[in-house]
């Protein structure tokens, strides 16, 4: 089955390009010139990836990110000018994946994406695999779906991603990097400390509704699951 990219942009010859470039690659390609668009078809369509550009006449990316987030799980990857770290940081918390900075390769865009979607395919090609501790933590990799004596706790996909790859390796130091890459499926190196604010949202998010720790810091090395 041919898996199905949403380009969003305002830039008719970028998604032209894009859209080109990429069916070439046997992908199925929507696009979008508007940020209401986009909304409207990743909730209809549901998208394998979306590539996001910030800029858009209507909607700002980040905003488009989040309104998309609350329902959609695939990867979200930002084509943008910007390069401040405070940006990054924003898209990543709105539930972005990557970052892909202008002007790019298409060659290394293609990467990426394929990358993105290996690791999807990885993630959700897990056996069910859910824990229920005493203190009634219980955790469903298939439907991606935490609770608390059955009260939902919601995580952000990043978070998630976090919360799947320590989790099913109890025990395992992972150093920021290495989360970074597992959960991004890229090179961590440079953006690896937006990995401390996930962690830390994590560990706000579950001690709301527990007293137990469940992410072990190790410091000068990385995080451990110990629940």
């Amino acid at each position: 089955m041919e898996q199905k990219l949403l380009i969003i942009d305002d830039e008719e010859g970028i998604l032209w390009l894009l859209r080109d470039y990429f069916e070439i690659q046997g992908y199925q390609v929507l696009t979008a010139g508007t940020g209401e668009e986009a909304v409207k078809l990743a909730l209809s369509q549901a998208p394998d990836l979306i590539l996001l550009d910030i800029s858009l006449p209507d909607i700002d990316g980040l905003e488009v990110c989040r309104r998309i987030r609350e329902k959609v799980n695939c990867p979200i990857l930002f084509l943008t000018a910007k390069v401040e770290e405070q940006d990054r940081i924003n898209g990543f918390l709105m539930g972005g994946d990557d970052y892909i900075l202008k002007p790019f390769s298409i060659e290394e865009l293609g990467a990426r994406v394929m990358a993105h979607l290996r690791r999807e395919r990885r993630s959700t090609g897990h056996r069910e695999l859910e824990e229920e501790k005493e203190e009634q933590l219980f955790i469903s990799y298939s439907q991606r779906q935490i609770q608390y004596h059955n009260k939902p706790v919601r995580l952000t996909k990043t978070e998630f991603d976090i919360v799947e790859l320590l989790s099913m390796n109890p025990g395992q130091v992972f150093s920021r990097e290495q989360i970074y890459e597992r959960v991004r499926g890229i090179d961590g190196e440079g953006d690896n400390s937006i990995i401390m604010e996930h962690i830390r949202r994590i560990r706000n998010k579950l001690s709301a509704v527990s007293e137990k720790e469940y992410i072990e810091t190790m410091w000068g090395v990385g995080y451990k699951w110990i629940g």
